[in-house]
């Protein structure tokens, strides 16, 4: 008890800058994400590569493989086959790039290496900031692909209805206002809370196993990679389910030649969401 008594355990929630661009603070979440970021590039240009000149190895099958089973999902949640393909970029480098830098957070001795008693490296997906704006980044698509489906009037009338001749429906299009921020705000802070409390507890299992750390922490390790893939599938899945719910108001009316209806029952969501 005195040990644990003694142990002095600092969590900053915000990224540190590390150095200063002018005004501009460079961050050891922005490093980081650089690296994330080179990474998922220089790997999918690598497996794009073999595949055009039709070499495999491992690792092609293995991303291969990824890539196949998230566009089988993208072709069971949207609704039209060719918005299916136009939304498949974005939602497939939102999976990888989650995944990998959600990894990045569990890496052992990201934390050690430091300048002037800030960490140089830390995960984005621990940041509020890179969270945030990868939230936004998906809410503002999912509403650009709405438009392109329904028309401007069209994705409009998804909020703005008349009051008088309309209560229910303009009610119900006030929920959905309502529901397009609190939609970007889960999706940001489930990912944070998830990452930035997966850093927490490896570094508590660090400190109370001690010298034991060599044999406990691997199994953490693990697990938390394992969560991180969870938390990339859930951020991928929900950005299709929203994209789905947006393009499929008035769907009957202005799209009947699709290829298929979105069958997505509030179950579903609620099971993804938890």
């Amino acid at each position: 008890m005195e040990y644990l008594a003694e142990i002095h355990l600092e969590i900053d929630i915000a990224a540190k800058p590390i150095f200063w661009l002018g005004n501009f603070g460079v961050t050891n979440a922005m490093l980081t994400g650089l690296v994330g970021g080179g990474l998922v590039l220089g790997a999918l240009l690598y497996v794009g590569n073999m595949v055009r000149h039709k070499k495999y190895n491992r690792f092609v099958g293995l991303v291969q493989w990824v890539f196949e089973g998230l566009l089988k999902q993208i072709d069971e949640i949207i609704p039209d086959r060719k918005l299916a393909r136009k939304i498949t970029p974005l939602a497939s480098t939102i999976f990888f790039l989650v995944m990998i830098n959600y990894w990045l957070s569990v890496l052992p001795g990201l934390d050690t290496i430091k300048i002037n008693g800030v960490p140089i490296l830390r995960s984005p997906t621990a940041d509020l900031n890179f969270v945030l704006a990868l939230a936004a980044v998906t809410v503002v698509a999912i509403q650009m692909y709405a438009t392109k489906y329904l028309g401007i009037f069209g994705n409009i009338g998804r909020y703005v209805r008349n009051p008088l001749k309309d209560p229910v429906g303009w009610f119900e299009g006030t929920l959905e206002i309502v529901g397009e921020f609190s939609r970007g705000g889960s999706l940001a802070l489930r990912l944070f809370g998830n990452a930035f409390a997966g850093e927490i507890l490896l570094l508590v299992i660090t400190i109370l196993t001690s010298y034991f750390a060599v044999v406990t922490l691997p199994i953490f390790i693990v697990f938390e990679m394992m969560i991180g893939f969870i938390q990339a599938y859930v951020f991928f899945v929900l950005t299709l389910i929203f994209t789905s719910l947006a393009v499929s108001h008035g769907e009957e009316h202005n799209h009947p030649q699709s290829d298929h209806s979105p069958v997505i029952s509030t179950n579903a969501i609620t099971e993804v969401m938890k």
